[in-house]
């Protein structure tokens, strides 16, 4: 009975990814040298997530239009989740810089003295600075395949709305093409279930990884910085968003609990991508319609950044402290109006946090470029809280949007919060 009792519990993914990370940390503070070789188990792994990302935004967003109909309701959805992602990231961005000047995180450090990486990739960038003309002209994709073969969200999307709306335009002509396009999302979603089940090889494997290659002796000078970024984004969740939540109607702790599989995996994973698929497919069952969801969710990962906000506006200040820069109010004002802008034209770039961070720097021109080589060592600790808050974000801003529009389903959200169990076994079962 009790080995029954033990493999039925150790089925259950929680308990999966939650070991996995156990083991991985275990690993790598052993074991260094196997734990660094083990990156490509992590990677592997959201590579197979990415894989799906694109058909399924696709599809989301394209039957979400089809069956919605009306384009006025699509634009002024898409309008009210702009509104609300420039709000609530500038939030993020005011409480960072309020925290960082209270703690002072910064303050006695000695730069010389600390470890440092190289960071000239990034210094580069921030040099030649942000194309904004290059970033809105690369929105529309000059060959649809490349952009779904590369995985450009922000392509994928303006794709995808094109095509629906196109779609909706055919009313019954369209319906054969609509109704293909909902038995193929099936598909997907059950591919993407298959590759879950790899979720806790993949946080092993990249937990393992992170404590072997940089090791925890390396977070010790940096800890206050460390601990002041989880702090201000614990409270940022459980303040700032609970209010949000509250004043919407709906719980923060019943939300959370609905999503705890995909927060463990991205604790492991460090990458709010990984749960992506599976984010739209949660929120759907927790009432938001498929129209919102596909709207909201996607537009989500590149223009509502709320733990990067974060941490950016905290780094930035922070890095100043350490070089003894004292700045003015009206410089701190200007770092605001920069990220506001910067954080969002990186969306999608490769090592963005870092490429904003010191894009932000060159702006301002008061706190040195090589100062960004004492956060590589520790950036990595603190992708993990980065990501949790982006994806928190992401999801509640959906509801709140789908609220907004009354396109939430009350009756599914309590048959959500009442059956979260079973719900959780059919996500993983991709049924």
């Amino acid at each position: 009975m009790i080995n029954v009792g033990f493999l039925r519990i150790f089925k259950n993914l929680t308990v999966q990814v939650l070991t996995a990370i156990a083991l991985g940390v275990l690993v790598g503070l052993i074991w260094p040298d196997i734990g660094k070789e083990l990156q490509p188990l992590g990677t592997t792994f959201i590579n197979a997530v990415k894989m799906v990302i694109a058909p399924i935004i696709f599809l989301t967003i394209v039957l979400g239009i089809a069956k919605m109909g009306d384009m006025k309701k699509v634009g002024k959805v898409g309008g009210k989740a702009f509104i609300y992602f420039e709000v609530v990231t500038t939030l993020a961005l005011v409480i960072g810089l309020l925290v960082v000047n209270i703690v002072k995180p910064g303050d006695g450090l000695n730069f010389n003295e600390l470890e440092q990486g190289d960071v000239s990739q990034y210094t580069t960038n921030a040099e030649e600075g942000i194309d904004w003309i290059e970033f809105v002209t690369h929105i529309v994709p000059s060959n649809m395949v490349n952009a779904f073969a590369e995985g450009d969200i922000l392509q994928v999307l303006f794709f995808s709305i094109l095509f629906g709306v196109a779609l909706a335009s055919l009313g019954k002509r369209g319906e054969v093409i609509t109704d293909f396009l909902d038995r193929l999302s099936h598909v997907f979603f059950k591919i993407i279930g298959y590759v879950m089940k790899a979720a806790p090889i993949g946080a092993f494997g990249a937990m393992a990884y992170t404590i072997g290659h940089f090791g925890l002796g390396s977070l010790a000078p940096l800890a206050k910085l460390m601990m002041s970024v989880y702090i201000t984004m614990f409270l940022f969740i459980f303040i700032v968003l609970n209010i949000i939540c509250k004043y919407y109607g709906f719980s923060l702790f019943k939300y959370l609990r609905f999503i705890k599989d995909e927060l463990l995996i991205v604790l492991g994973t460090s990458s709010s991508e990984s749960v992506l698929p599976r984010m739209m497919d949660k929120m759907e069952r927790f009432g938001a319609s498929k129209s919102v969801v596909g709207l909201v969710i996607p537009t989500g990962y590149s223009f509502n950044l709320d733990g990067t906000s974060i941490y950016l506006s905290m780094a930035t200040v922070f890095l100043a402290q350490v070089f003894g820069v004292d700045l003015s109010i009206g410089q701190q004002i200007t770092i605001i109006l920069i990220l506001m802008l910067t954080s969002k034209g990186a969306a999608g770039v490769t090592g963005s946090g870092f490429i904003v961070l010191a894009s932000t720097l060159a702006a301002i021109q008061v706190i040195p470029l090589e100062g960004l080589a004492l956060l590589l060592g520790v950036d990595r600790f603190m992708s993990e809280g980065r990501a949790i808050t982006n994806m928190i974000g992401n999801g509640i801003a959906t509801i709140a949007v789908a609220k907004s529009e009354n396109e939430f389903d009350e009756e599914k959200y309590q048959h959500a919060i009442s059956n979260m169990k079973e719900i959780s076994q059919e996500v993983n079962k991709a049924s």
